[in-house]
This record gives C-alpha cells, sequence and structure tokens, in this order.
C-alpha cells in the first residue's frame, strides 16, 4: 500500500514559511528541508494558495500565511491537499455469497465514518500554531 505524505509535506511547507520568514523561501529551500523536489513543493503551494492557507504570487519568493497561524487547523491543511479525503477504506470486491463477504462493507462502513468523524475532530483542534510551537520548543530542547 502506498501512503500519501502530502498532509506532512503542506504542514512542513507552513511551517517552515512561518518559521523561516524573512529568509530564503523558495521552493528550493523549502524542498531541501523536506527532501523532496520543487516542483512538489510548488504542485502543494498552488494548492495552498487555492484554498487560501497561502498567500503566494508567481515570480516573488515571498509566500506568506493567508490567515495567522493560530487560526489554520490540520483539518483545513488536511481538506486543501488530499484529493481522497476518507482515510480509511472498504474493500468493495467480496463474496456475496459468504455471511462475511456479504455485511462486511456495510458493518466496516458504519465503523469508518465514526473513526473518520473522529479523526476530523482531532484536526480541527490541532493549529499550525501549536505545531510551530511544538517544533521550536524541540529544538530549543536540543540545543540545550
Amino acid at each position: 500500500m502506498k501512503y500519501s505524505h502530502r498532509l506532512s509535506d503542506a504542514v512542513h511547507i507552513l511551517a517552515f514559511i512561518l518559521i523561516y520568514q524573512g529568509g530564503d523561501l523558495s521552493s528550493g529551500a523549502i524542498a531541501a528541508s523536506i527532501e523532496s523536489n520543487p516542483s512538489m513543493v510548488r504542485r502543494l503551494m498552488a494548492r495552498l494558495s487555492k484554498s487560501g492557507l497561502l498567500i503566494s504570487r508567481p515570480g516573488l519568493v515571498a509566500p506568506k500565511l493567508g490567515r495567522p497561524a493560530a487560526e489554520i487547523t490540520l483539518l483545513d491543511i488536511y481538506r486543501s491537499i488530499e484529493d481522497n479525503q476518507v482515510l480509511l477504506h472498504v474493500d468493495q470486491k467480496t463474496n456475496p455469497l459468504c455471511t462475511v463477504g456479504a455485511n462486511i462493507q456495510a458493518t466496516l462502513n458504519v465503523v469508518y465514518d465514526e473513526v473518520q468523524q473522529a479523526a476530523e475532530a482531532k484536526m480541527a483542534t490541532v493549529t499550525l500554531q501549536a505545531i510551530v510551537a511544538d517544533i521550536l520548543r524541540r529544538q530549543s530542547q536540543k540545543s540545550h
């Protein structure tokens, strides 16, 4: 199974822009921090811009947050980045002649919906500001 790192990378981009504002905020510098490539960073930045979480102008290397970090939640970032916003997926191809195969989808859909709602509720409570504060706290601890 392939996992998406888009959410992690998008949070990384926004945190980098907040922490290093006034510094080199080029897609190359951000990509070096993520250990990815600048074109992926530009694609994610375009999505963040489209959703209003980031303000970026072509030809100008000065991206900034679209609103205060305390007002940007992990859920906002998730919704702006992920195409398929469903965390868990049910196998749709099961044997309808088997008791389990005939009923597992309906059962798991209910459970997975509850998990999705709980995850989104938690993501809505985590702000970019809290994430950045924790990053800086961890860095400060390493410096001592």
